[in-house]
């Protein structure tokens, strides 16, 4: 099952501030979902253990995440690969950085991913909406890590 994600997020902060949020393997640690374990496995490569739950169904995922294509700081490519008891998943997102006038920044991002095995069971609109419910997970972790509001504004 193939899954697209996108869009667009505004933080209170500077975009030096934010980069360096978004490459900090003990910050991503924090903020993804579910993150039992994040180890160094090379430059800017994570070996990652998260345990999971989509609709009645949990279970962990071993896999890797990858930093890449990185033009400091505004734009970055995410790389994730692995499998676990909910199935197998590959996908990759980028994200960009866009300072605004009042020393906010935007940050917009767009991925593609391909998911298989028990997890694609509960449906592909569930999967989407859990996608979705993770991805507000990991941003609402950012913000708490900011320093901001976690009802801060998002498009």
């Amino acid at each position: 099952m193939n899954l697209d994600i996108g869009g667009q997020e505004r933080f209170s902060v500077g975009g030096d501030r934010l980069w360096s949020a978004l490459n900090d393997p003990a910050v991503l640690a924090r903020c993804i979902p579910g993150c039992r374990q994040m180890t160094p496995d090379g430059e800017d490569q994570f070996r990652v253990v998260l345990d999971l739950k989509v609709a009645a169904v949990g279970g962990s995922f071993t896999g890797m995440i990858t930093l890449s294509d990185k033009q400091p700081p505004t734009n970055c490519r995410l790389t994730v690969t692995g499998a676990g008891t909910l199935g197998h998943g590959t996908g990759h997102a980028t994200f960009s950085l866009a300072a605004e006038a009042d020393g906010a920044t935007a940050m917009r991002y767009s991925g593609q991913g391909e998911v298989g095995g028990a997890v694609v069971g509960v449906g592909q609109r569930m999967v989407r909406g859990v996608a979705q419910h993770l991805i507000g997970r990991f941003f609402t972790a950012l913000r708490r890590e900011l320093g901001e509001p976690a009802a801060a504004a998002s498009a």
